[in-house]
């Protein structure tokens, strides 16, 4: 292990000085910062980092400190065992995810995907060494030495991963790291490495750039874990209130334009479960607008048909229309939920073959069909309970 260490000196401070970019360069060498090998116990991710590595639940639990990283991984692995099973590819090993070379990939659930990610990472970072080091803060209170991930919590993950759960693995409990000072510390740097790399979902994007707009809005950013409504904070908020600002925020979200920014930050209108599936299934930003104009209530279980269905933006917007629903200002019930009543009273003498076949002629998508089917089961499942 110390063989590969020095092996790997090198190509880390070279890589160290390839994050940092014109004059930070300078300052890189002018303020002696260097690669230093950090006890991976005193290294804590970023609760506010708008890449979430391990899903909703987890992030809670482990950013409280109720579950340590080891164990936040086993409950990642775990449900991916799960999502394994029940389609019939149960595994015991991480490594068997990666498969075989001349083998054929499934189309793996999220859970899994997370999981196969986060060792694909490991296993470079053991077969060729720990090329990138992580930029980190010290945020030590007394004596007790601390460090706050700003760029590189995916290495981190996959370094406790590659300790605690890939067998024949040695490690000395260290991870490369370069000690950026606190005032140094930069939201920017850190939204230009998530947007420089692969993975970067619509709702992390939709984080990114409300991070951005509350830091140079002068918020105050919480040290510990924050909900949704943190950073739907930035919904009240422009490009146009700090203009100064505009093109370093914009060169940070990956070279976007004003419009495409303000795409991604409307995204924060969804609702708490909307966003998680839509994080969680890394779905796009154009599948996710027309929801919005929906009511808070309806986002759900929209965003579960469009995973479910596979929907394509034409389908989605065609299943969030609602050209029927203009209502009679003195009459509080809309006419076309009346409409509807009149139907179902009817229903008895209705075909089911003949209702499919004219709900496919109106669609012209079998799988918009289907969707509109389910939304209408679940309503009349929330009508039921209504009337209990």
């Amino acid at each position: 292990m110390g063989h590969n260490k020095r092996i790997n000196e090198n190509l880390l401070e070279n890589a160290a000085l390839d994050m940092f970019g014109g004059d930070e360069v300078t300052h890189f060498q002018d303020d002696g910062l260097r690669v230093e090998y950090i006890l991976l116990d005193l290294v804590r991710p970023d609760p506010l980092q708008p890449r979430r590595v391990v899903p909703e639940p987890v992030y809670w639990a482990f950013h409280s400190q109720e579950i340590t990283p080891s164990q936040a991984l086993r409950e990642l692995i775990q449900a991916a065992q799960l999502a394994a099973q029940q389609h019939g590819r149960p595994f015991n090993n991480v490594l068997a995810l990666l498969g075989d070379e001349d083998d054929e990939l499934p189309q793996f659930s999220p859970e899994e995907q997370l999981v196969r990610d986060l060792v694909n990472l490991a296993v470079t970072i053991r077969d060729d060494g720990q090329v990138n080091p992580l930029t980190v803060v010290e945020v030590s209170q007394g004596v007790v030495r601390q460090y706050r991930i700003e760029t590189g919590e995916r290495r981190y993950w996959a370094t406790w991963l590659l300790r605690d759960f890939v067998p024949g693995y040695e490690s000395d409990g260290t991870i490369p790291c370069i000690i950026i000072p606190s005032q140094r510390s930069s939201a920017f740097r850190q939204a230009r490495e998530n947007t420089a790399r692969s993975g970067l979902s619509a709702i992390a994007l939709a984080r990114q750039a409300a991070l951005l707009l509350l830091t140079v809005h002068g918020y105050d950013i919480p040290d510990g874990p924050v909900t949704l409504d943190f950073y739907r904070q930035a919904l009240d908020l422009d490009l146009r209130g700090k203009r100064e600002f505009t093109a370093d925020i914009l060169a940070a979200m990956g070279g976007m334009s004003r419009q495409q920014f303000s795409r991604y930050k409307l995204l924060l209108r969804l609702s708490d479960e909307a966003l998680e599936l839509a994080d969680q299934h890394q779905l796009d930003e154009g599948l996710l607008r027309p929801v919005i104009g929906l009511p808070l209530e309806q986002h759900a279980d929209v965003v579960q048909q469009i995973i479910q269905q596979g929907l394509t933006v034409r389908q989605v917007i065609a299943l969030c229309s609602d050209d029927e629903s203009e209502t009679v200002e003195t009459d509080p019930i809309p006419k076309h939920m009346r409409q509807l009543v009149r139907v179902l009273r009817t229903a008895q003498s209705a075909a089911p073959d003949q209702l499919a076949q004219l709900l496919l002629e109106q669609e012209q998508d079998v799988h918009l069909a289907r969707a509109r089917l389910q939304f209408f089961r679940q309503l009349l499942d929330a009508a039921e309970v209504c009337l209990e």
